[in-house]
C-alpha cells in the first residue's frame, strides 16, 4: 500500500468484519510523527489471536490463508523508524495504533484520507463513526452520529447527495488543515 489511508480502510474493514458499531478513527500529523489510530467496539480478539496477528500467515478469514492487513502496516511504520501497536479484548474490541517518522525517506504520504472516510460511510452507513485530524493546532472532526441528527433518521448516510457532500466536506476541511 503506498498511502496511509489505504492501510486506515485495510484496518477498518476488518472492524466491520468483526461486527464493529462504533469505530474511531484519528489521525494526528506532527513534525515528529504521524500516529494513526483506529479503535472499534467489534469481537476483540482472543490472546492467543493478538499474539499471531503480526504474522501473515494468520488470519480469521475463510477465503483465503492470508492476511496482509497488519503485517504490512508494522513494515511500513518500522520501515521509518515508527512502530504498531495492538491492544484487543475478545468481546469488548480492539485499537490499533501506527506511528509513522514523517522525515523519513520511507515515509508514505497520507493520501486520500477524505475519500477513505467517505468509502467507509458509504459502504457501511449505519456505523457510528468519528473521524479526526489534527495537523498541529488544526483539527478536523467528523461524527456520523451528528450527521444523523441533522438529518433525521428516513435518510440514509449512504444517499448519493449525502455522499457527495460528506466527500466534498472533508476534503475542504483537509484543505483547510493543510493552510
Amino acid at each position: 500500500m503506498k498511502e496511509i489511508a489505504l492501510y486506515a480502510l485495510d484496518i477498518a474493514q476488518n472492524s466491520i468484519t468483526a461486527r464493529a458499531r462504533h469505530l474511531d478513527i484519528a489521525l494526528e500529523e506532527g513534525p515528529e510523527a504521524i500516529t494513526l489510530t483506529i479503535a472499534d467496539d467489534g469481537t476483540g480478539m482472543s490472546p492467543e489471536l493478538l499474539a499471531r496477528v503480526s504474522d501473515p500467515f494468520t488470519t480469521t478469514r475463510t477465503t483465503r490463508k492470508m492476511g496482509l492487513g497488519i503485517p504490512l502496516l508494522r513494515l511500513a511504520a518500522e520501515q521509518t523508524g515508527g512502530r504498531v501497536s495492538i491492544e484487543s479484548t475478545l468481546g469488548v474490541g480492539t485499537t490499533v495504533t501506527a506511528v509513522f517518522c514523517p522525515g523519513h525517506i520511507d515515509c508514505p504520504p497520507v493520501g486520500d484520507m477524505a475519500g477513505t472516510v467517505t468509502l467507509l460511510v458509504q459502504g457501511a452507513p449505519e456505523l457510528e463513526l468519528t473521524y479526526t485530524h489534527r495537523r498541529g493546532d488544526r483539527l478536523s472532526r467528523l461524527d456520523t452520529g451528528e450527521l444523523r441528527a441533522v438529518l433525521g433518521p428516513e435518510v440514509s448516510l449512504a444517499e448519493p447527495e449525502v455522499v457527495l457532500w460528506l466527500r466534498d466536506y472533508l476534503q475542504e476541511q483537509e484543505a483547510l488543515l493543510e493552510e
